[in-house]
């Protein structure tokens, strides 16, 4: 199991978080399935960049990038070079450290509840 630690985020998680996580789900699915609401505005079809995240470490575990996702993320918000779509990266036994961007590109952000 994949431990997976993210770190302060001053809405979606701000004390930070880390949790084991099952391997071969997505990382999206792991943060929500631990409490950390990800926006996914596509519901994880690579379609948008609202689930981008920076990989601060493991980011080689995180496997190849193809070349829509790549396309996209040309579109996120605070792109970095360790930078991925958390819905294409699926989990295997490496442990990752994860920063999730003050911001996203989603104008139509709606709050729950």
């Amino acid at each position: 199991m994949p431990r997976i630690t993210v770190l302060p985020h001053p809405e979606l998680c701000p004390e930070g978080t880390a949790f084991d996580a099952r391997e071969g789900i997505t990382l999206c699915s792991a943060l929500l399935e631990n409490g950390v609401e990800i926006e996914h505005a596509c519901d994880q079809s690579l379609a948008c960049t609202t689930c981008h995240v920076i990989v601060r470490e493991g980011f080689a575990a995180t496997g190849e990038l193809d070349e829509r996702e790549e396309d996209l993320l040309d579109r996120a918000w605070g792109l970095t070079s360790v930078s991925r779509l958390s819905c294409q990266v699926r989990l295997n036994d490496a442990p990752l450290t994860i920063e999730l961007p003050r911001y996203t590109i989603n104008h139509a952000r709606e709050k729950n509840g």
